[in-house]
C-alpha cells in the first residue's frame, strides 16, 4: 500500500467522495519547487475526491524525470507526471492536462490549475469547492494571494478597456480618481465578490463551464488567455468570483521572469493585441492602443511642467514598442481576432 494511502499512525484511508476535482500543475524548468507544490496540494486534496496531472511543459532539462521518479519514490498514487510534448505556452500546458481527464478516463467535476511557484494554504481548496458547490452558476473561483513576504498581490480584476489603458499610461490622480471603476487591479475585496477576472495562478473552474465554452484559446502564449477565457464565460452567463478566505502563497514570476525584464516580450504585445481585436474588434483595439499613447503623453507633458527628471515604471522602449508592433500586425493583418478559442 502507497503512502498516500495511509493516515499518520498507519491506518489505511478511504479514498475520499464527492464532487471530484483534477489538479493541473504546470512545471516549465522548475522541477524541485513545483514538487514543493505538489506536497502543499496533496495535503489540500486529502478530503477532495479526484486526482492531480503534473504536466511538465517540455522543459527539455531533465525535469520531467526528475518528478517522475521523486512521485513514484514517494508513493503518491494520486499523482500522474505527464510530457506535453510541446511548450505551447500556459493556455495549452494546461489544457494539455485537463484533456487527460481522471486516471480512469472520466471527466472530474472542477479542475484545480495551480502554478507551480503557488502554495495553497490549508483549507484553501475545500473553500474554494464548497463555495462553487453552493453557487452552481460561478464558473471560476480564486482566492487571496501573497507573497513570501507576506505582501498581497493582486488576484481580482477588471476587464481591460480604453479607459484601462488610456489610466494606467497617465498615471495621474485627477484622471485615475475619474476613471477607478475602469482600473484593472481591483482593491482586494475584504468578503466574497464577484469580479470580472482573476489570476490563473490558483484557480478553481467548473468543467460544465468548459464544456459549455471551451478551455483556454492557445493562441495566447502568455499573458491574457484567462482573462479571454473569464470574458468567454460571463459572455455566456458565467461568473467568476474572489473568495477571501482560501489563501496561497505566491512566490511569482519564477517560471517567466517577468521581474526581471527590462523590455517588454513580444508575445505580451501579441496577446494584449489578440485580446482587444478578437474580443472588441480591430478597431477597438487600434483606439486602445491610442488611448494609451494619449495617457503616456500626459504624463509625460506633466513630467515637464513640473521640471522634475522622472523615471517611468514601464519597461524599457515600451511605448516604441508597443506602437512598432500594433502598425506592423496590422500591416501585416496580423490581428488574432481570425481565430476561434480553443475547444476541449
Amino acid at each position: 500500500m502507497s503512502a498516500a494511502a495511509l493516515g499518520t499512525e498507519g491506518r489505511p484511508l478511504s479514498r475520499p467522495t464527492g464532487p471530484t476535482v483534477l489538479t493541473v500543475l504546470l512545471n516549465f524548468r522548475t522541477p524541485d519547487m513545483t514538487l514543493r507544490a505538489l506536497e502543499a496540494v496533496l495535503r489540500e486534496m486529502r478530503d477532495i475526491a479526484g486526482a492531480i496531472s503534473v504536466v511538465d511543459n517540455h522543459s527539455g532539462d531533465g525535469s520531467f524525470e526528475k518528478m517522475r521518479d521523486a512521485v513514484q519514490a514517494r508513493g503518491w498514487d494520486r499523482v500522474r507526471v505527464l510530457q506535453s510534448g510541446h511548450n505551447g505556452g500556459y493556455g495549452a500546458g494546461n489544457n494539455f492536462g485537463m484533456r487527460q481527464g481522471l486516471p480512469d478516463g472520466s471527466a472530474p467535476d472542477f479542475v484545480y490549475l495551480l502554478n507551480s511557484d503557488a502554495f495553497p494554504e490549508p483549507g484553501s481548496l475545500r473553500i474554494l469547492l464548497d463555495h462553487m458547490v453552493r453557487h452552481p452558476r460561478v464558473g471560476f473561483a480564486g482566492g487571496r494571494t501573497h507573497g513570501e513576504d507576506g505582501e498581497l498581490h493582486n488576484t481580482a480584476f477588471r476587464f481591460p478597456s480604453i479607459f484601462s489603458e488610456f489610466e494606467s499610461a497617465a498615471v495621474t490622480g485627477p484622471i485615475s480618481r475619474l476613471l477607478k471603476n475602469y482600473i484593472v487591479a481591483m482593491p482586494a475585496p475584504q468578503n466574497v465578490q464577484e469580479v470580472d477576472w482573476l489570476a490563473g495562478a490558483s484557480l478553481m473552474v467548473r468543467r460544465k463551464t468548459l464544456d459549455e465554452i471551451g478551455m483556454f484559446d492557445e493562441h495566447y502564449f502568455l499573458y491574457f488567455e484567462e482573462t479571454d477565457l473569464c470574458l468567454r464565460a460571463r459572455r455566456a452567463g458565467w461568473t467568476s468570483v474572489y473568495v477571501p478566505q482560501s489563501q496561497v502563497m505566491h512566490i511569482g514570476s519564477v517560471t517567466t521572469g517577468m521581474k526581471t525584464w527590462r523590455r517588454m516580450p513580444s508575445y505580451w504585445f501579441d496577446s494584449r493585441l489578440r485580446y482587444f481585436a478578437k474580443n472588441h474588434g480591430v478597431l477597438y483595439a487600434a483606439t486602445a492602443t491610442l488611448a494609451h499613447l494619449a495617457g503616456a503623453l500626459i504624463l509625460r507633458l506633466r513630467w515637464l511642467l513640473s521640471s522634475g527628471s522622472r523615471k517611468s515604471e514601464e519597461p524599457d522602449r515600451f511605448l516604441r514598442d508597443l506602437i512598432s508592433h500594433d502598425l506592423r500586425c496590422m500591416w501585416r493583418r496580423k490581428l488574432g481576432a481570425d481565430h476561434p478559442g480553443s475547444t476541449p
